[in-house]
């Protein structure tokens, strides 16, 4: 038997003969392939809205902060607050070698920032470092970060975030040069974050302004106190075995019992990517064995259907038989016809579930003011097609079975 226009044009024929069943055996197919592309482009959607919660944050990085000590140690009561100091970050360097980038980070809180006529209240004012953007990176929707001359020449300079730059500004305008107002003394604004990650390492940097740290540690009069140490593993280390070698070199300089278990706090950001990650691959396995399930109904009911057609053509395919079709004729017509069907039905049910996510995409991104991500990957589409192939042949082989064994005189005898 060859595939030519003539075959497909018999395929098509007998398709249109069945009508009704072939609706129905579409729609199984059909509804497969989209409950699929919608599940797989709304598992990319909402892993794209998770990760957006930790928006810019190195997947290596770690933060340590002091506490109250727990546990008496050396002539000091338990409870006693201690804090982490500047010598602290260059001892950490020194003995710390899985350390690749380290940065300090203090923080003043509910503080207003005035630009002319407008007010943004309970702000949170942060002394960073140039190297604090390899921590956390900040998208810079005008102007740059803080940089090392800032902080060497303590310059009195502002980066916003971006509800602070909203309730400040008109939107769309630029207030690089311009200057704030925060406790009575002039900043210049250098830059706007548009980050809007949901971690908050001292206070999320949407809601926040940035100033070069030794600028902060002067104005407020810090010394060399710093609250929060920043920093990210080399390759091939894992944070959590460097956030125990900081905690317990801290412990060893500020004199707090080794086994105290408050006095030295940690946030591992590693392990929360890892938890994402394990996350996304189980909610992947959910989406493929709910949508190949819904195919494989699907797949069973085109048998099922084809089947029953079968029946029907008995004395048909015994005339074929009778004149000389070879049973591989057959077979090669029965496959094909479950191949034309399952194939049309289901790259309609891939167009469709696609058109459905680009307009839920087009939605959402325009309410968050984003990219949401509610879109299938081309992998998806190459692997729904490969799957739409194999299963219009596993669906087509019960039926194909059947009419092969069907012998001339007996389906003559039938008729």
């Amino acid at each position: 038997m060859r595939f030519d226009r003539d075959t497909l044009t018999e395929i098509l024929d007998t398709l249109t003969r069945n009508r009704s069943r072939s609706l129905l055996t579409a729609f199984g197919v059909f509804w497969g392939i989209f409950m699929l592309v919608l599940l797989s482009g709304g598992g990319n959607g909402l892993k794209q809205m998770l990760l957006s919660q930790f928006d810019g944050f190195a997947t290596n990085s770690g933060f340590t902060f002091s506490n109250n000590t727990s546990m008496p140690y050396k002539g000091f009561n338990k409870g006693r607050y201690w804090d982490i100091d500047r010598k602290d970050l260059d001892a950490i360097r020194d003995n710390v070698d899985e350390i690749d980038v380290i940065t300090g980070e203090s923080s003043v809180w509910s503080k207003t920032i005035v630009y002319k006529d407008n007010k943004y209240n309970d702000c949170t004012v942060k002394g960073l470092e140039a190297d604090y953007n390899s921590i956390e990176n900040q998208p810079m929707k005008y102007g740059r970060f803080i940089n090392d001359i800032d902080n060497r020449e303590s310059r009195k300079v502002v980066v916003l975030g971006k509800q602070v730059y909203e309730a400040l500004f008109k939107k769309g305008e630029d207030p690089c040069g311009k200057y704030v107002t925060i406790d009575g003394i002039h900043y210049c604004v250098i830059g706007v974050s548009v980050s809007e990650s949901n971690i908050s390492i001292n206070g999320s940097t949407s809601e926040s302004t940035m100033i070069p740290l030794s600028t902060l540690v002067k104005t407020y009069n810090m010394g060399s106190t710093v609250h929060v140490i920043a920093y990210t593993a080399k390759k091939g280390y894992k944070v959590s075995d460097i956030e125990t070698k900081v905690a317990d070199l801290l412990k060893s300089i500020h004199l707090i019992h080794p086994d105290d278990k408050q006095a030295v706090s940690a946030i591992n950001a590693e392990e929360m990517f890892q938890m994402m990650d394990n996350l996304f691959i189980g909610l992947d396995i959910l989406i493929w064995m709910v949508g190949l399930g819904t195919l494989l109904a699907g797949a069973i009911g085109v048998s099922n259907i084809m089947m029953v057609t079968i029946k029907e053509r008995t004395s048909e395919i015994g005339i074929r038989r009778a004149i000389g079709a070879h049973t591989s004729d057959i077979l090669l017509q029965i496959i094909a016809e479950c191949l034309v069907l399952t194939t049309i039905a289901g790259l309609a049910g891939l167009s469709f579930g696609v058109g459905v996510l680009n307009i839920a995409d087009t939605l959402i991104s325009a309410s968050q003011e984003r990219e949401c991500g509610f879109i299938i990957e081309l992998s998806t589409g190459i692997g729904v097609t490969i799957v739409l192939a194999v299963l219009g042949v596993l669906a087509a082989l019960a039926p194909a079975l059947r009419a092969m064994a069907i012998k001339p005189i007996e389906a003559m005898r039938e008729e």
